[in-house]
């Protein structure tokens, strides 16, 4: 992994207070889900800088380790701060695979805290869509589509822009919603065919926002 270029001193992190460690939030960078909580010394932030995945202490086997050192389900940082006190640190992430050893995406899974934010369920079609790439199964719209292949799905997406923009142009707002989401829908496909993601495109605003 490629040295973090973060614009944080370690000197003003408060160890002292935690004996030593303080503890780490981890955070999906791209839904926002809380995925775990550890714990840092001094060691493990400066590892996790200078590696670019999250490197814990662990107070039970008293070292260093790397989520994922033998899962291999990594967790590469994206962004980190300190708290008000600093003395609690809060780190996006992006995951390679379920952080929890119980293989659950997050170790909070108990109980739904989904927020009802709609656009959390373009990320659950986004892995949906994905799935049905991969594994293709009988019967399914989707995958006939992935089947067809890249052509197909883009003549698709232009078809759908077409009825989306004749939708526009009457006073009928359910139409227009039917097939603005119709078009979303194949966009999404689309991009999964090209081994693209909804957050590149996110990232693409907002480097041009910048």
């Amino acid at each position: 992994m490629a040295q973090s270029n973060l614009d944080i001193d370690i000197d003003d992190i408060d160890f002292d207070k935690g004996g030593g460690l303080v503890p780490a939030i981890i955070q999906d960078a791209d839904d926002q889900k809380v995925l775990m909580l550890g714990y840092m010394n001094r060691e493990a932030l400066e590892t996790t800088l200078e590696k670019g995945r999250i490197t814990f202490y662990s107070r039970s086997k008293q070292r260093l380790w790397t989520k994922g050192e033998t899962s291999e389900n990594y967790l590469n940082l994206v962004n980190l701060q300190k708290d008000c006190d600093g003395d609690t640190l809060l780190v996006l992430a992006r995951p390679e695979g379920p952080a929890c050893h119980t293989g659950a995406e997050t170790c909070f899974f108990e109980k739904d805290f989904n927020t009802g934010a709609p656009l959390g369920f373009l990320l659950e079609l986004q892995n949906l869509l994905e799935n049905r790439k991969e594994n293709l199964p009988e019967d399914s719209y989707t995958s006939s589509l992935f089947k067809k292949g890249t052509d197909t799905i883009t003549q698709k997406v232009g078809e759908e822009a077409i009825e989306t923009v004749i939708a526009s142009k009457n006073d009928s707002r359910p139409a227009f919603q039917y097939e603005s989401a119709d078009l979303l829908f194949h966009l999404m496909m689309l991009l999964v065919q090209r081994d693209m993601k909804l957050e590149d495109l996110v990232r693409e605003l907002e480097n041009r926002h910048k």
